[in-house]
């Protein structure tokens, strides 16, 4: 495994039968081979707020939380053993400070190991989860400006959220690429242009600047992560591609790379 700089994604990450999508999962599985292989990998997940700052198990097949419900039971038997995370643990209290809290019975949410099984599917390389202390953009913006020194280092960033989640929109009767609500479609096209732009103000100031803003994202959780992996980025310059797009089931799936 290389310690080349490292790019930082953003991820739509789906829901646990992401991996039956072959598209999809496809998608995923070429972009993990597109990327020099990583050292270690850090994911900030939609699905898992703490404050003050936590960070996960950093053990050798750290567990899975299966944080969803009423889904078939084999989607409860997925497994995702990993290495140990002590060395990345080290690295995130390096750069963090001694606020940040450990939780050793915390493992990885579907939020992190659903992508990753895609991505990287022999599980060899270790992998630790940071939550969201807070979802204000400012200051996830600035927690990312603190890790980006981890990308020198060999550790891929990790920002995995949904570039739309209004679970309104989730019409499986439609097909996982049936057309999206308009509201949908006007976010993800707002998103991917402001992305082009690097313009920060506005990504930072979404809620009042993108349209259909309160319908994309009735709660942030799913949006906050960016703004993670825009704060590690902002170093090299914020040029990114959008390495994977479309909807699903009506909700953008839309997925940056920074390099």
């Amino acid at each position: 495994m290389s310690e080349i700089t490292q790019p930082v994604l953003f991820m739509s990450h789906g829901a646990p039968m992401l991996v039956d999508d072959a598209r999809w999962s496809s998608e995923l599985a070429g972009w993990g081979q597109a990327i020099e292989k990583p050292k270690q990998i850090l994911m900030v997940s939609a699905h898992w707020e703490e404050a003050p700052a936590t960070i996960s198990s950093t053990r050798e097949n750290t567990g899975l939380v299966y944080d969803f419900y009423g889904f078939p039971s084999k989607y409860y038997e997925m497994q995702y053993n990993t290495p140990a995370a002590t060395e990345l643990a080290a690295d995130v209290l390096g750069v963090l400070g001694p606020d940040v809290q450990q939780d050793q019975s915390r493992g990885l949410d579907h939020g992190a190991y659903v992508p990753l099984t895609q991505m990287y599917p022999d599980a060899d390389i270790p992998v630790l989860q940071l939550s969201l202390p807070s979802l204000n953009p400012v200051d996830l913006f600035e927690m990312g400006r603190k890790l980006a020194p981890l990308r020198d280092a060999g550790t891929l960033i990790v920002g995995s959220g949904f570039t739309t989640h209004n679970l309104r929109w989730f019409n499986p009767g439609a097909g996982p690429d049936g057309e999206p609500p308009q509201a949908s479609a006007e976010f993800d096209h707002w998103a991917d242009e402001a992305l082009q732009n690097k313009d920060i103000d506005a990504l930072l100031n979404f809620w009042d600047k993108a349209p259909a803003a309160h319908e994309a994202h009735p709660r942030i959780e799913h949006w906050a992560p960016l703004y993670v992996s825009l704060g590690a980025a902002l170093g090299t310059g914020l040029d990114n591609t959008s390495a994977i797009d479309g909807f699903w089931y009506g909700l953008s799936k839309r997925s940056w790379q920074f390099n």
